[in-house]
């Protein structure tokens, strides 16, 4: 087991000194984590079920996927099930005070719908699971998922945990997914666990949503809010928690994320260049092709 090493010296000398040493042991200790939980998964009788939930920018994604792609042994397979696909059409979402859409709530769900899906699943192995579009913002088309007797199913989302979702659902794997570590220096924190996954989020909404820093810095408040009144509360039915930081992360942002924060003069914006600006530069090249940070970084 690797030791997380999140003293921002250790970093940069790592950084200069030995970078493939730096990222091989952030890489390994990611992965090492994913294994242990699919091994626990398959041993667990009865749970052909992951319910896998995090923040935003805590890397659920490539989590659920390296999970479902470790899961498959032999003839079993592993299949992936976006909560996002299960968001009601645009304009029965909920709303907050000012009218706006509040897609932070589980209620931005068709909860009917995901516990009826689930169910069917679980039951019968086969069932109808829909296909959502955000620019058209409804369900643009549905697929018929088959699920053999060994296979398991892994379910990512913001609400996964949620016992709205889970009470369809008893016999799981329940995982929890955030970036867990903050960089220090001998005086204190040089980047917190939120700044870390803004710097994600602010590198995958301009390469992915075409949306600038700016854009993101503004939702930012609601979207730890919704974290707050949502999420939080559900971490405590986890029976896995996933530490996705890679301490090398910020090497490898820096270059891309402070000319984007230049320009602003929040003092979110302001905090996070500081802390960015501290880190020895890595080139993408040194981030692995199946790297957790490709999520945010692309290919």
């Amino acid at each position: 087991m690797f030791t997380i090493r999140n003293n921002i010296s250790y970093i940069n000398t790592m950084a200069q000194q030995n970078p493939a040493e730096l990222v091989a042991a952030a890489e390994t200790r990611y992965n090492d984590i994913i294994t242990g939980i699919a091994n626990r998964a398959r041993s667990s009788p009865g749970h052909k079920l992951v319910m896998l939930a995090g923040p935003s920018a805590s890397g659920k994604t490539t989590t659920a996927q390296k999970l479902a792609e470790t899961l498959q042994h032999h003839s079993a397979m592993a299949y992936r099930l976006s909560l996002d696909d299960f968001y009601l059409e645009r304009e029965n979402l909920p709303r907050l005070p000012d009218d706006t859409a509040d897609i932070e709530s589980v209620h931005a769900l068709d909860l009917s719908l995901l516990r009826d899906t689930l169910t069917t699943l679980m039951e019968h192995g086969r069932a109808a699971v829909p296909h959502y579009s955000f620019r058209l913002g409804k369900r643009s088309r549905w697929d018929e998922l088959c699920l053999g007797d060994d296979d398991m199913l892994v379910v990512e989302g913001l609400h996964a945990l949620n016992p709205e979702i889970t009470q369809a659902c008893p016999a799981c794997t329940k995982i929890y997914v955030n970036v867990s570590t903050r960089i220090v220096d001998d005086s204190g924190v040089v980047l917190s666990k939120t700044q870390l996954r803004l710097a994600r989020r602010i590198l995958r909404d301009s390469q992915f949503r075409n949306s600038t820093a700016a854009e993101t810095l503004a939702m930012w408040p609601a979207v730890l809010a919704g974290e707050r009144q949502y999420l939080a509360p559900c971490k405590r039915y986890a029976d896995v928690l996933v530490n996705s930081v890679h301490v090398y992360e910020p090497c490898v942002f820096a270059a891309r994320v402070l000319p984007m924060l230049a320009d602003l003069i929040c003092e979110e914006s302001r905090a996070l260049a500081a802390g960015l600006a501290r880190f020895t530069h890595l080139p993408e090249i040194q981030v692995p092709a199946d790297s957790l940070l490709r999520e945010f970084l692309g290919n």
